[in-house]
C-alpha cells in the first residue's frame, strides 16, 4: 500500500507509521506501527529519526499542517528515558525469545528429516523384510508417541522437507501427525495413539504396486488409472495379511481409509456405523493432506483454503468430531499459510500452538531484514491480528521468494518443555 513520507514535527498520536531505520536501531518492537501518545513522538525524535512514512489507510488522524509543532515538548524528560529503557529491555528480551524459538525448530526440523529417514527404510525394507519394517516403525512410533504426551503444550510447527520427489514418505509421516494430533485432543492413551499412527504410516502401502506414472501424473487421471489407483487398499491389505503379527487395527485402516460417511468411498462403499474409529481420524487427516498435496497443481488448495473446503463441503462425509478437532488445532490459519496482518504487513504462519491456536507465530517479509534473521511474531502477546490469507500466487516474486511459501507441506510436533 502507497505511503507518504513527513517530517517527524508533523507526526501525531493516531498516525500509523513506519520508521526509516533498521530493527535494532529503535527500542520499538516493530518498525510499522500506530503512535499512541506524545511520549512516543519525543522518543522518535530524541532518536535523531527526521522523518517518517505514514499510511493513511491505517491511520485514525491526518498528520499536523507543516512547521507546526505538536502540542508536546521537545525536552527529554527522566521519565521517557526510563520508558525508553523499559522498551529496550522488552526488546531484548522479544529478542532472546526469538532465538529460543529458532533454536525449538532447528531441533524440531533434524527430529522430522530422522523420522523422514527412518520411514524412508521402514518402505524399502516392506517387501524383503517386512518383520524388520514393522519393528522399526513401532520403535519410531514410541519414540513420536513419547514425545507427544510429554507435555500438554503441543506446538505444531511447518517443516522445511528436503525432497521434492518421496511423496509416499512424506505423506504417510505428515497423515500419522496430524492423526496423533486428532487422537492426543480425542484423550486418546498412549497405545491408542500407537496404533492410530502405526496404522497412518502404513495406511498407503498399497501405492509401492501403483506404477509411478500414475500416483506422479500432473494431469486428471482417466476413468481406468482411477480405478487402478483405488487398488492401493486392496494391495495394502494383500501385503499386511502376508506379514505375520500385523496389527488388525492397521489392517482395518489400510481397508477403510477410503470409506466415506454417506457410503460414497470405497472400497465397500460402508456408511457411518460401519467404518472403523481409527480410520475415521486417518480418513480426516489423509483428505486435508491430499487436499494441500493434489497431483494436479491447479486443484492444489493452501492450508487455509483446504481446511475451509473441508468444513464447508465435506460434514457428511468425515467424523464431525474428528473435523472439528483438526480445524480447531490447525487454527484458522494453519502453518503454512500466508497471511495479511493487520498492520499491513506480509507474513507465513510457521506453527501453532495447541495452547493458544488463535494466536499463531508468523515469520514477517521485511526487506531490510535478512531472510535467516526475519522477524518472528507471536500474534498472542501483540494487537496485531491475521486479516486474511493470501494465496502465495498473489505475491510479489521478491515477497515469494523471502516467504519461500512451500508447495510441500509438512508437519512436526514440539512440546514447550
Amino acid at each position: 500500500m502507497a505511503s507518504i513520507k513527513i517530517t517527524v514535527d508533523r507526526i501525531q498520536p493516531g498516525l500509523h507509521i513506519r520508521l526509516p531505520v533498521k530493527w535494532n536501531e529503535h527500542p520499538f518492537l516493530f518498525n510499522s506501527f500506530k503512535i499512541k501518545d506524545n511520549e512516543q513522538i519525543q522518543m522518535i525524535k530524541h532518536l535523531g529519526i527526521k522523518y517518517v512514512y505514514i499510511n493513511l489507510n491505517q491511520s485514525d488522524t491526518q498528520p499536523l499542517p507543516a512547521n507546526q509543532e505538536s502540542t508536546s515538548t521537545d525536552d527529554v524528560s527522566s521519565e521517557m528515558d526510563l520508558e525508553a529503557e523499559r522498551m529496550w529491555q522488552e526488546k531484548q528480551k522479544r529478542i532472546e525469545n526469538l532465538s529460543s524459538y529458532r533454536r525449538r525448530v532447528i531441533n524440531c526440523e533434524k527430529e522430522f528429516e530422522r523420522s523422514l529417514a527412518r520411514m524412508r527404510s521402514v518402505m524399502t525394507k516392506i517387501r524383503n523384510r517386512p518383520a524388520d519394517a514393522v519393528g522399526e516403525a513401532k520403535v519410531l512410533i514410541d519414540d513420536i508417541v513419547e514425545k507427544l504426551l510429554s507435555d500438554d503444550n503441543v506446538t505444531l510447527h511447518l517443516m522445511n522437507g528436503k525432497s521434492e520427489f518421496e511423496d509416499i514418505y512424506f505423506h504417510s509421516l505428515n497423515v500419522a501427525v496430524i492423526a496423533m494430533m486428532v487422537g492426543k485432543a480425542k484423550n486418546y492413551n498412549a497405545q491408542q495413539l500407537k496404533e492410530l499412527s502405526f496404522a497412518a504410516l502404513f495406511h498407503d502401502i498399497g501405492k509401492i504396486k501403483i506404477p509411478s506414472a500414475i500416483l506422479r501424473k500432473q494431469t486428471p487421471l482417466t476413468g481406468p488409472e482411477s480405478n487402478y489407483l483405488k487398488l492401493h487398499t486392496k494391495y495394502g491389505l494383500d501385503i499386511a495379511e502376508a506379514i505375520e503379527d500385523f496389527p488388525i487395527s492397521a489392517k482395518n485402516v489400510i481397508a477403510q481409509h477410503h470409506e466415506l460417511n454417506d457410503g460414497s468411498g470405497y472400497p465397500e462403499g460402508l456408511k457411518e456405523d460401519q467404518i472403523d474409529e481409527l480410520a475415521k481420524v486417518i480418513s480426516v487427516a489423509n483428505a486435508f493432506d491430499n487436499l494441500c498435496h493434489h497431483n494436479v497443481p491447479s486443484q492444489q488448495k493452501i492450508p487455509y483454503i483446504a481446511l475451509s473446503h473441508l468444513y464447508k463441503n465435506c460434514k457428511h462425509l468425515y467424523s464431525n468430531d474428528n473435523l472439528n478437532i483438526l480445524i480447531k488445532f490447525m487454527g484458522v490459519f494453519p502453518p503454512g499459510t500466508v497471511v495479511q496482518l493487520s498492520n499491513d504487513m506480509i507474513g507465513l504462519v510457521i506453527s501453532v500452538n495447541s495452547k493458544n491456536i488463535l494466536f499463531p507465530n508468523v515469520l514477517i517479509y521485511d526487506p531490510n531484514v535478512p531472510r535467516t534473521q526475519a522477524p518472528i511474531i507471536d500474534l498472542g502477546d501483540k494487537e496485531i491480528k491475521i486479516v486474511n490469507a493470501v494465496h502465495p500466487n498473489k505475491l510479489p516474486e521478491k515477497v515469494r521468494e523471502y516467504l519461500n511459501p512451500r508447495s510441500r507441506l509438512s508437519y512436526f510436533f514440539d512440546s514447550d518443555d
